[in-house]
């Protein structure tokens, strides 16, 4: 076999419920670690993918705030191949709820209104990141290569979109892959 992929992931703005879909591709992940080196992950020590970047970066989440967006950036600078994955990271999903209010309403009701806050404030740093006026999917600052929509998306497609790169392939999202189970189809 040849030269490994190298492999980068990332979550933003989300559960982590895309990242444990990807471990539940379960024993699959022996296989998977024989023909990909993951370079960076949140669940490891080295946090962002070598400057020289990798071959495929998966990010799950969206962007909301700035630093997700300098964050963003810089993965799509240091990868060949940028996968969108799970609906955070393709439409800003579920965190978009915020989009209903202006962030000075956002933080004024997390910090200051919530029914079990005593003598609130919105706390104000330079360790602490601004929101974005709005939460957006990462295609919204970034180009995106493919998009794996779900909530989370199921292993067996997750499994279905790495098994179509390391062939070389550009997986086809469509129909019933989409809607594999764990049975497989």
């Amino acid at each position: 076999m040849g030269e490994k992929i190298s492999v980068a992931t990332q979550w933003l703005e989300s559960c982590a419920g895309c990242h444990m879909s990807f471990l539940d591709i379960d024993e699959r992940i022996v296989e998977l670690l024989q023909k990909i080196e993951l370079s960076s992950s949140p669940i490891t020590d080295m946090k962002h993918p070598p400057e020289e970047g990798v071959d495929v970066c998966i990010v799950t989440g969206g962007i909301g705030n700035e630093e997700q967006v300098e964050e963003i950036k810089m993965l799509r600078e240091r990868c060949r191949l940028l996968i969108a994955m799970g609906d955070c990271a393709v439409t800003g999903g579920i965190c978009t709820m915020r989009n209903f209010f202006d962030r000075e309403e956002v933080l004024r009701r997390g910090y200051i209104e919530t029914e079990s806050t005593v003598d609130g404030e919105i706390p104000v740093h330079e360790d602490l990141t601004p929101l974005t006026d709005q939460v957006s999917g990462i295609g919204d600052v970034v180009d995106v290569d493919i998009h794996l929509p779900g909530c989370p998306p199921s292993a067996d497609a997750i499994w279905f979109v790495l098994t179509e790169l390391l062939e070389g392939r550009i997986p086809k999202l469509e129909g019933n892959v989409l809607k594999y189970g764990s049975d497989g189809g």
